[in-house]
């Protein structure tokens, strides 16, 4: 794991942390608020994978008013490197706590910790139609290309 001196973003009452298995359903309930999972993945055998590779990467915001000892986690983001460039994935805020800079957080931390393990490039998808999301990467200097992307399932989830 890459170390850094650089301070994690925080706002006033959360911070960016390392995700813990005890995030788990937090993590998943609030992947299904925003509108992340789909029913061909699993999201907790999707964490389950990501704890096996770079798990450093996997970066949470809990809520720091909670009351709670499981104070619920607010925003998420998973990042990998292969090498040749890295990769955003389920990056997402609980409504409840949008605008607040939680999401801008995530990436720019995400994105220290590619470039601290040598990352030249950070790319992500988005799906068809969300013009919220192209529209807050555009805003963080995110460039816009077309490709065509392919795949093909090697385990199935179901």
């Amino acid at each position: 794991m890459a170390e850094s001196s650089a301070p994690v973003r925080s706002g006033e009452n959360w911070a960016v942390r390392a995700f813990d298995r005890s995030d788990t359903e937090s993590v998943v309930a609030l992947w299904a608020e925003a509108g992340l999972t789909r029913p061909w993945n699993d999201p907790r055998l999707d964490i389950e994978r990501k704890l096996t590779v770079q798990p450093e990467l996997f970066l949470v915001v809990e809520d720091g008013e909670a009351r709670s000892v499981a104070a619920p986690i607010v925003g998420t983001v998973m990042a990998g490197y292969d090498g040749h460039r890295g990769w955003l994935y389920y990056l997402a805020t609980a409504r409840s706590h949008r605008r607040q800079g939680i999401a801008r957080s995530l990436v720019r931390e995400a994105e220290r910790l590619l470039l601290d393990m040598g990352c030249p490039k950070v790319q992500l998808m988005v799906r068809e139609g969300n013009e919220g999301a192209l529209g807050f990467y555009d805003d963080l200097g995110y460039e816009r290309f077309s490709v065509s992307n392919t795949g093909r399932r090697l385990i199935v989830d179901a």
